[in-house]
């Protein structure tokens, strides 16, 4: 693999995209800090051991940059170009969250109606199930992909091919984890069902309805839904690492690639065009708009920031809207600062990137006063008992010794998971500093991040405790 290999986007051939109806471009050159960012860009593929980078700015109206680090195909040496088409994962939840909305504009559904109108055959216990639950992550229905009813605890089978029918009966199976509204849990099992709740009442296909209806109209000319079989220009290759070699992305049965919780395919310059569309609230009514950035409130009164696929923050007192994705073989994220009016967007395509920390290093070059994605900075520590109960478990973790009992609300196989903290971090030796980072309310929740110094490394925490005190979630990273 040739590293890096960029590829620059003349001011000729951006007149020409922008005249054929793809986002205006800035025709004055590029600013003087975008020297700075491909230096960045660059530096942190070669960490990252990332094959290929596109990198989208957005400011004022106008696209910045739309550049390509690369290559797209390793065994081809095809290099990233604004073109190069990249798999959205969970980004894809915005645009079917805008699906939704259409139909709500189109009075054949409404946000507070209870699922079972739309689903007869699911259980009793789902009937104060909302359409808003699904799309705000708080319906307490588990995760399909980590816990799918008839695999049991080791989740879904991804070489199965299961028919949308087969998905939705499964997920009836699986028991609810809280009362719907009462916390916030992310699950894509939700927006699944939303794909199948716009069949059945648009009679359409969801990616049918987004071709129509949003990427037509937005000129995203290249996006649509994952397809294996068809041919598919500038389509980039997944990669994952193993054992610190590149390898190709596992392979994905054909069905669990079109579900509407994130099976898209997009190019640099359909996001950007979908960011143009973002900023002029195209598509929807402004009211649809509104509902879709609102934060959740749940039965306590407090509010989770998660709208309709998006995370809701803030920078510097003003809006600041974003979210990841990541599935077979890429990463990719999507960061607006509303009162900046700047758009980042950074896709990947390795399983194992951190295209947040792109964002993050991409922001503090253009202004470093932007909030970030992933907090570096040591705060005042005024919890020292949640800290010592992190140390422990991060000791339990790396021998190898957590028990369920430690972590309740775990998805998915505990043993698999138990066994990927003891990968990471028995090597690490004894932890040496613990130094927090972050510390927010999350609906219910008390969040904390951390970074855990090490005698051979540091690792980022993250953990939340549930009212009841238990610990609501656990997360470790290499940092």
């Amino acid at each position: 693999m040739s590293w890096p290999r960029i590829v620059w986007i003349s001011v000729l051939v951006l007149t020409h995209a922008a005249l054929a109806g793809e986002p205006p471009i800035a025709s004055r050159a590029p600013p003087r800090w975008m020297e700075d960012v491909d230096r960045f860009v660059r530096a942190e593929m070669q960490r990252q051991k990332v094959p290929g980078v596109a990198i989208g700015i957005a400011s004022n109206g106008e696209v910045i940059a739309a550049n390509g680090f690369g290559e797209s195909n390793v065994e081809l040496a095809v290099p990233v170009t604004p073109q190069t088409i990249f798999q959205s994962g969970s980004v894809g939840k915005q645009f079917t969250a805008v699906a939704v909305m259409l139909q709500v504009e189109d009075g054949k559904l409404a946000l507070d109606d209870p699922v079972t109108k739309y689903l007869p055959g699911a259980p009793d216990s789902w009937r104060r199930i909302t359409i808003r639950h699904l799309l705000t992550h708080t319906s307490g229905i588990p995760d399909y992909t980590e816990s799918l009813a008839d695999q049991g605890p080791q989740g879904i089978n991804f070489r199965r091919d299961y028919t949308e029918e087969e998905l939705t009966q499964a997920a009836f199976k699986l028991p609810l984890e809280f009362e719907p509204g009462s916390r916030w849990k992310y699950s894509n099992t939700g927006y699944l069902l939303l794909g199948v709740v716009i069949r059945r009442v648009s009679g359409q296909f969801y990616g049918d309805v987004l071709k129509e209806r949003v990427f037509t109209p937005l000129g995203m000319k290249t996006a649509r839904i994952i397809s294996e079989e068809d041919i598919v220009p500038n389509r980039a290759a997944g990669y994952r690492l193993v054992n610190g070699e590149l390898k190709n992305q596992e392979w994905v049965a054909p069905s669990l690639n079109t579900t509407a919780d994130g099976a898209l395919y997009l190019s640099t310059l359909d996001f950007l065009a979908w960011d143009r569309g973002l900023r002029s609230q195209a598509i929807l009514k402004p009211q649809s708009w509104a509902a879709i950035y609102t934060p959740v409130t749940l039965k306590s009164g407090k509010t989770y920031p998660y709208g309709f696929g998006w995370f809701l923050d803030q920078s510097g007192g003003k809006p600041w809207y974003r979210h990841s994705g990541s599935w077979q073989g890429f990463r990719t994220y999507i960061s607006r600062y509303l009162g900046d009016d700047l758009t980042i967007i950074v896709l990947t395509n390795l399983a194992e990137a951190r295209p947040h920390r792109f964002v993050n290093g991409i922001t503090d070059i253009i202004d470093p006063k932007l909030a970030k994605i992933e907090p570096s900075k040591p705060i005042p520590d005024r919890d020292p008992a949640v800290t010592a109960r992190v140390r422990q478990l991060l000791k339990a973790a790396g021998q190898g010794a957590l028990s369920p009992q430690e972590l309740p609300y775990l998805r998915g196989n505990f043993t698999a998971q138990a066994k990927e903290y003891e990968d990471l971090l028995r090597p690490l030796g004894a932890v040496q500093r613990l130094e927090l980072l972050d510390h927010r309310e999350l609906g219910d929740d008390r969040s904390f991040t951390y970074a855990a110094a090490y005698d051979r490394g540091t690792v980022r925490v993250q953990i939340a405790l549930a009212p009841d005190g238990r610990v609501a979630d656990f997360d470790t990273e290499a940092d």
